[in-house]
């Protein structure tokens, strides 16, 4: 109900007639039954207006420590996650997250439309970084579309550490269905998590604009910050770096001196 009265009488009004959002290929939504709404992510603002702009509920995995913050502010941040669909997503790696993605599959085996960034975290810098594979897993196991969705302009409404935001006009941009049933069946196969996670990221980069960047975000901003990444990204990092290893084992077709000599 909260959910509801605040995007039809309440704040969604007012937000469309301050922003004047422009929306192209809405149409790419369906009506009913479950998909992904995979997005990239420039600002705080990108979950008001992304589900501002879709007719149907949309439910968002969002970072667990909005759920968690201490104080008044902490509390008040926390009820308003919960009131506007949205559900911790524990960024920890291991049992944690595998019971956030398990939220998510229930949300899509029970017909809704689930909001998601596959970047993991804001852009620092405008840029689109590389998505985790989570979105990967979450469509084959539940054999949905991904629709990737653009948002144009939200770093300029309200840049990172900004509290009030600059009232200008955004934008958003639904690309067509992605449908990856070619991959059914094979949804623990690393390498099959990442080749569907680099396509969603190539049309969301091709819709956006963006610059890519072959890293993930939080790790960049972890270096800016003079930290070591989270260790999820270490753990999806090292990884990656072995189901690569052995591709390049198994594949006869490699060049040079071969793996044994690149090990």
């Amino acid at each position: 109900m909260f959910y509801w009265v605040m995007k039809r009488i309440f704040l969604g009004p007012v937000l469309k007639l301050l922003f004047r959002p422009w929306v192209k290929g809405l149409d790419n939504v369906p009506e009913s039954g479950a998909a992904i709404l995979a997005s990239n992510h420039l600002s705080f603002s990108d979950s008001i207006f992304l589900p501002l702009m879709v007719h149907r509920p949309v439910i968002f995995l969002a970072k667990s420590e909005y759920f968690t913050g201490k104080g008044l502010k902490g509390r008040l941040t926390a009820l308003f996650f919960r009131l506007s669909n949205q559900l911790p997503m524990d960024r920890s790696g291991g049992a944690a997250s595998e019971m956030s993605l398990q939220a998510g599959r229930d949300v899509l085996n029970s017909g809704g439309l689930l909001g998601i960034y596959p970047e993991g975290t804001r852009s620092p810098d405008a840029r689109l970084y590389r998505g985790k594979v989570g979105v990967a897993r979450l469509a084959l196991q539940t054999r949905v579309p991904v629709i990737p969705v653009a948002m144009i302009g939200t770093e300029k409404v309200q840049p990172i550490g900004k509290r009030l935001p600059n009232i200008r006009r955004i934008g958003l941009i639904f690309g067509q269905p992605l449908d990856f049933s070619r991959y059914y069946g094979m949804e623990d196969d690393r390498l099959i998590q990442r080749a569907v996670t680099d396509e969603i990221m190539y049309e969301l980069m091709r819709l956006s604009g963006q610059e890519y960047v072959d890293e993930y975000a939080a790790v960049v901003k972890a270096q800016l910050a003079g930290k070591g990444p989270e260790p999820v990204h270490r753990i999806e990092v090292a990884e990656e770096a072995a189901a690569d290893v052995a591709e390049d084992i198994d594949d006869p077709r490699s060049e040079g001196t071969g793996s044994a000599g690149t090990l």
